[in-house]
């Protein structure tokens, strides 16, 4: 994939900003809840800095959204705009999990044009341009080809899957829980899954830089309506969100629909007959 000059810029900054988490992980760090359930460490803050440093250094005129920096409406009537998440997936860096992931994501006119999603342990970086295909590490990646639901394999977070409308349907489906929601994108674009689903609400930062890394890929992302994200929106949060191999798009769209009615109607017990539910990656100690 040729890089331009803004990929080659954010790939430095997902470097440097890799090099800042890896040296905090399970070691000593200070903990802040920002609201309920919304846990900030210095090794968020510290990669937020460096992000903004790296990526507007280069970038001066580009606007700046980051979950870690305050938003300002200014951002609103810039063509150009830098889409940051300095860890996505707090909880799991803060238990140790090697599960998180940095997000980068150039948006140009509502759309990502540049995606980079860094997991600083595990060594991977998933990227792509506008047109140019997606990358890990790069080397070229595709989306699965799975096209009958049944043979799917299914990410979802470590809460939604102990939750109530994947614990309705999880001995039908197979089901395995991921920590942060780019890296699950990101790992659906790598063919690791054929798609990842969530019911939660998922704000910007999360998914633009995977949006343009799994469409690179041959997939397709949308949130439960099938409609496509547009980006730097006054309101940043959407709703919920599905990614896929973009062959099963149409019938993860069903099965959502199908999940909710069971949820409305209180049915909760399997309809099929149930396949072995497939577990994730072992846990490790939290830090110290």
């Amino acid at each position: 994939m040729t890089e331009s000059r803004e990929l080659k810029v954010a790939l430095e900054a997902a470097d440097s900003a890799g090099e800042i988490v890896r040296g905090f992980y399970r070691q000593r760090f200070d903990v802040w809840q920002k609201s309920k359930d919304q846990p900030v460490t210095d090794a968020d803050l510290a990669a937020d800095k460096t992000l903004k440093s790296v990526l507007l250094g280069a970038f001066p005129n580009d606007g700046w959204l980051s979950e870690e920096t305050a938003d300002s409406p200014e951002r609103l009537s810039v063509r150009r705009l830098w889409v940051v998440d300095p860890i996505d997936g707090t909880k799991e860096f803060i238990r140790g999990i090697p599960e998180f992931s940095i997000s980068i994501a150039l948006v140009e006119d509502g759309q990502p044009i540049v995606g980079v999603i860094q997991n600083p342990v595990t060594g991977e970086t998933f990227s792509a341009a506008r047109g140019k295909g997606a990358s890990l590490n790069g080397q070229t990646i595709r989306a699965t080809k799975t096209r009958r639901f049944a043979d799917a394999l299914i990410m979802t977070s470590h809460r939604e899957v102990k939750a109530k409308r994947i614990s309705a349907v999880k001995e039908e489906v197979r089901v395995k829980a991921v920590g942060s929601t780019a890296y699950k994108i990101a790992l659906v674009a790598a063919g690791r899954c054929d798609l990842m689903v969530s019911f939660k609400p998922k704000n910007e930062w999360d998914v633009a830089a995977g949006v343009l890394i799994v469409e690179e890929a041959g997939g397709r992302v949308t949130d439960h309506e099938g409609n496509a994200f547009q980006f730097n929106q006054p309101d940043t949060i959407r709703p919920n969100l599905l990614a896929t191999n973009g062959l099963l798009h149409a019938a993860a769209l069903r099965f959502i629909r199908d999940v909710n009615r069971r949820i409305d109607l209180g049915v909760t017990k399997p309809v099929q007959r149930p396949c072995r539910l497939k577990r994730p990656c072992r846990r490790v100690s939290s830090p110290p």
